[in-house]
C-alpha cells in the first residue's frame, strides 16, 4: 500500500463519527429475579454495567464493571441485547449491548459489596418491580433481553424498541 493511501485511510478513519458504547450483563438469582442497581448521580435504577473504555471491548468492559460495581468475578454468556439509542440534548448516539450474567450462586450473592459513592444499593426485582424502578428505555431494554435469554436470539434495538425486517419500531 503506497504511504499516500495510509494517510487516506488515517484521515477517512479520524472524520468518522465517534459513538457511545456501553455494555451491562443480566445477574439472576435462583427465583429467576434480576440484579439491578441504584446509582446515586441518577433517579432511577439500571442493570449492572457501564461505559466501555478506549480500546475495551463491551465484553471486557460488561466483566470490569461487574467486578467494579459487585465486586464478583464473573463470567458472562453470550450477547441478548444490541440497543441504538440516538443523541439527546445531553448526551450523544449510543450503542449499549447487554450479556447474559447467569444465575448467581447464593455465596456471590453474599459477596456483593457496592462501591461508596457510586452505587446506593442493588436488589433483585420481578420483571414488574425492574419496570418501576427503571427508564422507559431501559425497562424495554430490559425486557427485550429477558425475551432474547428465553428464545436464544439475540434482540436489535432502537432506542428499547424491537426493529423489524421492514425497518419500524415495534
Amino acid at each position: 500500500m503506497e504511504a499516500g493511501t495510509q494517510t487516506s485511510l488515517s484521515d477517512f478513519t479520524a472524520a468518522l463519527p465517534k459513538k457511545r458504547m456501553a455494555a451491562a450483563a443480566l445477574l439472576f438469582n435462583s427465583d429467576d429475579k434480576v440484579l439491578l442497581v441504584e446509582p446515586t448521580y441518577k433517579d432511577y435504577w439500571e442493570l449492572p454495567g457501564g461505559a466501555v473504555e478506549h480500546d475495551e471491548s463491551p465484553f471486557e468492559a460488561a466483566s470490569r464493571e461487574i467486578g467494579e460495581e459487585l465486586a464478583l468475578e464473573k463470567r458472562l454468556g453470550r450477547l441478548l441485547v444490541v440497543d441504538w439509542v440516538p443523541p439527546r440534548q445531553d448526551r450523544s448516539e449510543g450503542l449499549m449491548l447487554v450479556f447474559d450474567g447467569g444465575v448467581l450462586s447464593d455465596a456471590e450473592i453474599a459477596r456483593i459489596s457496592l462501591p461508596e459513592g457510586e452505587l446506593r444499593s442493588c436488589a433483585f426485582c420481578s420483571p414488574d418491580d425492574a419496570s418501576s424502578r427503571l427508564s422507559a428505555l431501559l425497562a424495554r431494554r430490559l425486557e427485550a433481553a429477558w425475551r432474547a435469554r428465553s428464545t436464544g436470539l439475540v434482540a436489535y434495538l432502537e432506542n428499547g424498541y424491537s426493529i423489524q425486517h421492514s425497518g419500524a419500531p415495534t
